[in-house]
């Protein structure tokens, strides 16, 4: 079930105050029967005219975007631009992010208005892997990196981290892959070495890579192969 607004919204070039209006002056039609209360709920596979056109129901959409420094994930913000501003498409309210990242954080972000999904990927019981290539402000040397491998207690919580997987690059740039999805986690795991992360990318989550084509701030829909692997 949706709202009939919301459906308009979704499926056509119609703001949803714009829509509210389309239906309020009885220029939509539902299953055969002139619908004029907006927020009626309506079934997916309903039929729904829009002056006599038939209005397609909107196919779900799952993008990735290469996230910028400075650019923060949420749909609306006061003060930063947003993930969803980069975005260059219609109706963009319901789209949300499978995996948040910092505002000073680079790299993959997935975009999508399938919350099922999502929620695949973010629920902690997916254990869903992230990988992270990150640059220390100091050297750390292999002892303190195997901490992070078996698993470490960040400060103010008593459950240690689940095992990560880390590849050294250099003595300041590492990549990490993590399992969960703590605040902060990977600036908190490196902090509880001693240690501070002065640049943060992910590279990928699950089984889906940051296309290398993609610059800071372009993004691209996934292909039916990357959906799918969620």
């Amino acid at each position: 079930m949706i709202r009939l607004d919301r459906f308009l919204s979704n499926a056509t070039a119609l703001s949803r105050s714009q829509a509210q209006r389309v239906v309020r002056a009885g220029r939509v039609i539902v299953d055969g029967v002139v619908v004029k209360q907006a927020s009626s709920s309506i079934e997916l596979s309903a039929q729904i005219f829009l002056d006599e056109v038939l209005v397609a129901a909107p196919l779900p959409r799952y993008l990735m975007l290469h996230k910028p420094v400075g650019v923060v994930c949420a749909a609306q913000d006061p003060t930063h631009r947003t993930a969803i501003d980069l975005l260059d498409l219609p109706n963009p309210a319901g789209l949300h992010f499978a995996g948040r990242l910092d505002i000073d954080a680079t790299g993959l972000v997935l975009i999508t208005d399938d919350g099922h999904w999502s929620h695949r990927i973010v629920s902690p019981v997916s254990q869903c892997a992230k990988t992270y290539r990150v640059w220390l402000a100091d050297p750390l040397d292999e002892q303190k990196a195997g901490r992070l491998a078996k698993g470490i207690t960040l400060q103010g919580e008593k459950q240690p981290t689940r095992p990560a997987e880390i590849e050294r690059l250099s003595s300041k740039e590492f990549r990490l892959t993590i399992s969960e999805g703590r605040y902060h986690q990977v600036k908190r795991m490196f902090a509880a070495l001693g240690n501070r992360v002065i640049r943060l990318h992910r590279e990928s989550i699950g089984a889906i890579s940051l296309d290398p084509d993609l610059v800071a701030g372009e993004y691209r829909p996934l292909s039916p192969a990357e959906v799918a692997f969620f």
